[in-house]
C-alpha cells in the first residue's frame, strides 16, 4: 500500500538521518479526496491528516470523526480570519499563521474559548509575491509578538518555490527556528520529504503520494 511504502521511507531517512523513529509525524494530505480514498487511509490505522480550506473539513472530518477515534487534524491551507473560529472547533494544529491580524484574532478566541490549536508560523523563505508567509527578515519580530500573545507557537513551517532546490529552504527554515528557540519544523511534500527529515522536519505532509492524484476541485 502507498501508505505503508511512505511510512517506510520516512523511517528509513530518520535513522539515515540519526534521528529517533517518532521524530517526524507524517500528515496525510486529504485535501480535495473523495471520502472513500481518506476512509482507507483511516483503516490502515493512519489518523494524522491535513486539509487545506475550512469549508471543506466541516464537510468532511465531522462524520469520519465518528466512525474513527483519534483522528489528529491540521490545517495547512490559507486561513482568512473570519473563518478563526471554525477552525479552532476542527484543527488539532494550524501550520498558516502568517500576520499580524491573525495572531490577534487567535488570541482573543483563545482566551474565549479556553483552548487553542498548536501552531506553526508561515516563512515565505522564497519571498514569492504571490504567496503567504512572513518574509524572513520579520520572523523574529513576529515570532515574539505571538509568544507575548500566550499563543502556543510550536515551529515554522515553509513551502519552497518549485523551481528551486528545496532542501536550501529547509536549511534556511530550521536556522529560523532555532534562532527563536523552537522545535517544530513542518516542511517537506511528497517530492521532497525526504530531504526535509534528513534537514530537521517535525512534521512532513504528503498526499498525492499517499492517495494519488488529486480529484479536480
Amino acid at each position: 500500500m502507498a501508505l505503508t511504502d511512505i511510512s517506510e521511507r520516512m523511517a528509513k531517512a530518520l535513522i539515515a538521518a540519526g534521528r529517533a523513529p517518532d521524530a517526524a509525524q507524517l500528515i496525510a494530505v486529504s485535501k480535495v479526496q473523495p471520502n472513500e480514498r481518506v476512509a482507507a487511509v483511516l483503516a490502515e490505522g493512519h489518523r494524522c491528516f491535513g486539509e487545506n480550506r475550512v469549508q471543506e473539513a466541516a464537510g468532511k472530518w465531522p462524520d469520519f470523526r465518528e466512525r474513527f477515534d483519534n483522528i489528529d487534524l491540521h490545517l495547512i491551507g490559507p486561513l482568512q480570519s473570519n473563518k478563526a473560529r471554525q477552525a479552532f472547533e476542527l484543527f488539532q494544529t494550524i501550520h498558516t499563521l502568517d500576520r499580524p491580524k491573525l495572531a490577534t484574532a487567535f488570541a482573543r478566541l483563545a482566551q474565549e474559548m479556553g483552548h487553542c490549536p498548536d501552531l506553526f508560523i508561515q516563512v515565505n523563505t522564497g519571498e514569492e509575491p504571490q504567496k503567504a508567509g512572513v518574509m524572513p527578515v520579520d520572523v523574529d519580530g513576529f515570532v515574539a509578538d505571538c509568544i507575548a500573545l500566550d499563543l502556543p507557537v510550536k515551529g515554522l513551517m515553509c513551502i519552497p518555490p518549485v523551481e528551486e532546490e528545496p532542501a536550501l529552504h529547509f536549511a534556511l527554515l530550521a536556522k529560523m527556528a532555532a534562532r527563536n528557540g523552537l522545535n517544530g519544523l513542518s516542511m517537506g511534500m511528497s517530492s521532497d520529504f525526504e530531504r526535509a527529515v534528513a534537514l530537521g522536519a517535525t512534521h512532513v505532509r504528503v498526499g498525492s503520494a499517499i492517495f494519488g492524484d488529486r480529484m479536480p476541485v
